[in-house]
């Protein structure tokens, strides 16, 4: 005796829903000024990283090495930025608005071949902790004589700890987002692993 299965319902949208659908598709495309505006912003961290190594080199006989060091911190911070405003930017338009097609060219950043919302945040919150460590560092080189008299460099004790407390706020967020990452790819592999040994076995 023969199980005979009772046919798929098949549902059609109607046009109106259709046109919605791709009305509210389409609309990922109001993110491309967001993106052109963010690189604006790297045009203006380009001209202050001129402006800050034109001050290095016209300052360099009257600077003490410690002065040298902040600047050269200051121009890696702009440097650190300006990564983080790439990823933004290519990584964000690759993830949420359209593919670039960019396979097969020579200067194809090598974390854009696999890049996805996910790794898209870790890779962000790790550029966050490099530029949250130059600026801790610059803070560590600055409050050397902040036990000296009169001293009136800007900072407080009080000021120094609230950065080390958000420097590690920040360490335990990327590391957060690494273990969900790692939880969301076992998990999506374990249902790849499945829904593959299922197709064996209807097959079989």
């Amino acid at each position: 005796m023969s199980i005979v299965t009772p046919p798929t319902r098949q549902f059609r949208k109607s046009p109106a829903s259709t046109a919605l659908g791709y009305t509210i598709f389409f609309s990922r495309w109001l993110q491309a000024p967001l993106y052109l505006g963010l690189i604006v912003a790297q045009g203006v961290y380009v001209v202050l990283f001129m402006r800050e190594l034109w001050h290095l080199i016209t300052h360099l006989e009257t600077l003490t090495e410690t002065g040298v060091m902040l600047l050269v911190l200051g121009l890696i911070d702009v440097v650190m930025i300006a990564n983080l405003l790439i990823m933004v930017i290519i990584g964000g338009y690759e993830t949420f608005v359209s593919k670039i097609n960019l396979d097969g060219h020579p200067d194809q950043p090598e974390w854009l071949s696999h890049v996805n919302a996910n790794v898209l945040k870790v890779k962000l919150a790790m550029a966050i902790i490099g530029i949250s460590s130059i600026h801790l560092l610059k803070t560590f080189i600055a409050v050397g004589d902040m036990g000296a008299p009169n001293y009136d460099g800007g900072y407080t004790w009080d000021g120094v700890l609230w950065q080390v407390v958000i420097h590690c706020v920040f360490i335990l967020s990327a590391m957060a987002l690494a273990w969900i990452d790692k939880i969301s790819h076992k998990a999506h592999l374990e249902a790849v692993q499945a829904h593959t040994l299922d197709d064996a076995v209807v097959t079989d």
